[in-house]
């Protein structure tokens, strides 16, 4: 059961089917007959997708494709979520390291200090150096205001080092709270070793218990948050903790979320002479964001996206009011069940990311969906420019690889930018917001619009020029970092663009990205290898200012190439997801929407669309 702490973070989002309406019944013919036809929906749900079926012919079953959709949902926020997971996972693992061998230095320097005794049922009597009776004290510091963000952290810790042979108890605050007292707390302490609640609370029962494991493991307790623990039976704890520092070889660990001076803010000073701290430092908040959206909205783990509005929403959120990952990801998850619940069409998402699947997928689709998907506000454009007169499921497979590609093209320049970007401290959520931005009319920020099909050449080229030349962007100032980098950094960059550009190295036009970065990073091993070779031969010292002289302008140059590159890149393959025809199958964008939801507030009425499909989808979230 989910503790008070944890009830408000714990989203769970359902959905209330209603009965189809009558409209829908009067619509459907009579004379046809409904075909069914197994798909797989994802690799990820490929049992449920046994039992996957999709119409064909003019019928459009509401109740499927809610069905349809809902398994979507389940497939896509699994994939975040995961994602999210290893990402945090990944972040933490080199801090993991450090407490790992600081944990056994400071058992190796527990079992020093004393003999073995064969009793287990007093603490050490014969070790009066108060050295010896300090608790090696780990304080971790996570650098979050609200502990929510880091209760994961603190259990994929307790993981971590149990898998590396430790013992491990993982206490939270409330387990300090003063209802529970000291007795409440130890109970809770000694159950997670002896799996069973001791009638008593003593602690020599945990003496015993350890000398009869071996004693060739540390014991670790790990406090997630201690200032929100009772100073009072902290004390008590750690006082009597100190009376067993050798018999029990207990290593503690503390999570503090302001300064590494809270202990002194919470514990008198007889109790702080026992503990003999270390620090650890967890990556901030903005780092951990970063990788998130890097991971889940840059690189596109499920194929899901949200408009630029929306992600100013998010951002906003995250930075004006909680700051916590938690926060964001709780709209991130909101948004999802939003589009999945609003988006008749976003049921496609999970099996048209499914590379090998899609054509098929979509050869199946009745021709009422064919008609709505064809009449999306993003299409209508697109297919009169194209005269596409035969909408076919075909077309639909081949177009909907069009916006992957275009996705992924966009996602590699916004990397390379936010590498660039690195070098002048530029948050990726902050770029993401702005690259994200669909074509501008003019080149004046304050004339925003979606473009209906993908944009003429004009609306880019405006829209790039402004975000390259306006010195208030987040573009603008990740290139003129490049003009400025030294050539250690550069190099560095080179090499991080050769990596991220591999990926689109199989389209011929993406290819002269890959090319060009492979260029420079030539050249600049030939300018480094030059002047390495004229600084080992003796030039004449009226020559020396001369040849720094050239080899800075040559430098310079390097780096002008580099800028242009970015530049190019920018203006010929950064285009947002809302300037791309489908874009409403993957990308939510309804920031009204998310923010009726995310403050509880009821959902206003779907619009209707054209076709008529949005009037009967039957899909509603209700938020608590």
């Amino acid at each position: 059961m989910a503790t008070p702490e944890h009830a408000e973070n714990d989203l769970q989002p359902f959905f209330v089917l209603h009965k189809a309406s009558a409209q829908k019944s009067e619509r459907r013919s009579t004379g046809s007959r409904k075909i069914r036809r197994r798909i797989e929906l994802s690799p990820i749900s490929a049992k449920n997708a046994e039992n996957m079926e999709i119409g064909t012919g003019e019928e459009w079953d509401d109740h499927h494709y809610e069905h349809l959709r809902m398994e979507a949902f389940n497939f896509v926020w699994s994939k975040i979520e995961s994602t999210i997971k290893a990402v945090l996972r990944n972040i933490n693992l080199n801090v993991f390291n450090e407490v790992h061998c600081w944990v056994c230095e400071s058992f190796e320097a527990i079992k020093m200090c004393g003999t073995t005794l064969t009793k287990a049922t007093h603490s050490y009597p014969i070790v009066t150096d108060a050295t010896f009776r300090q608790l090696f004290t780990g304080l971790v510091l996570t650098k979050n205001m609200e502990f929510v963000d880091d209760l994961m952290t603190f259990e994929e810790l307790g993981l971590h080092l149990k898998s590396h042979g430790c013992h491990v108890a993982n206490l939270s605050s409330i387990d300090f709270s003063t209802n529970n007292g000291i007795g409440g707390c130890l109970r809770s302490f000694l159950r997670q070793f002896l799996m069973v609640t001791p009638d008593a609370a003593d602690i020599s029962i945990l003496a015993s218990w350890y000398n009869d494991q071996g004693n060739n493991n540390p014991v670790v307790v790990i406090i997630d948050d201690m200032e929100r623990c009772c100073g009072s039976v902290l004390s008590d704890f750690v006082l009597m903790l100190s009376e067993w520092a050798v018999k029990i070889p207990v290593v503690l660990i503390m999570g503090v979320a302001t300064t590494l001076d809270a202990p002194r803010n919470i514990l008198p000073s007889n109790v702080l002479q026992h503990l003999h701290l270390f620090k650890f430092l967890l990556g901030s908040p903005s780092e951990r964001m970063d990788a998130i959206v890097e991971a889940v909205l840059v690189r596109l783990c499920s194929g899901f996206c949200v408009g630029h509005k929306v992600a100013a929403f998010m951002r906003n959120y995250f930075l004006k009011q909680d700051g916590t990952l938690t926060s964001f990801i709780r709209a991130l998850k909101i948004a999802c069940v939003q589009h999945f619940s609003s988006e008749p069409l976003s049921f496609m998402l999970g099996a048209l990311f499914v590379e090998e699947k899609s054509q098929g997928f979509c050869a199946l689709f009745p021709r009422e969906m064919l008609k709505y998907a064809f009449d999306l506000p993003s299409c209508r454009s697109y297919v009169i420019r194209n005269n596409m007169e035969e909408q076919t499921g075909e077309n639909l497979a081949h177009d909907f690889a069009e916006l992957k590609r275009f996705q992924k093209c966009w996602s590699i320049i916004v990397l390379c930018l936010y590498e660039a970007g690195k070098y002048s401290k530029i948050q990726l959520l902050d770029l993401y917001c702005e690259a994200a931005v669909p074509c501008l009319g003019n080149s004046t920020a304050s004339n925003h619009h979606v473009c209906s099909g993908i944009s003429s050449s004009s609306d880019h080229s405006s829209h790039h020029q402004y975000l390259i030349l306006e010195k208030c962007s987040y573009v603008h100032q990740a290139i003129r970092k490049v003009r400025d980098l030294p050539d250690v950094l550069l190099y560095q960059l080179l090499k991080s663009w050769e990596k991220l550009t591999e990926d689109v190295s199989e389209n011929s036009s993406s290819k002269r990205i890959h090319n060009k970065v492979k260029e420079l990073l030539s050249l600049q091993k030939f300018e480094n290898g030059r002047s390495l070779k004229q600084d080992l031969t003796n030039i004449p010292k009226r020559h020396t200012s001369r040849s720094h002289l050239n080899m800075d302008k040559e430098s310079k140059v390097l780096n002008e190439k580099a800028s242009k590159l970015i530049e190019s890149m920018v203006r010929e393959y950064m285009q947002p997801v809302e300037c791309i025809p489908f874009h409403e199958i993957v990308c939510f964008k309804n920031v009204e929407k998310l923010q009726s939801g995310f403050n509880g507030r009821p959902k206003k009425k779907n619009s209707t669309r054209s076709s008529g499909v949005q009037k009967n989808s039957s899909l509603q979230l209700l938020q608590q």
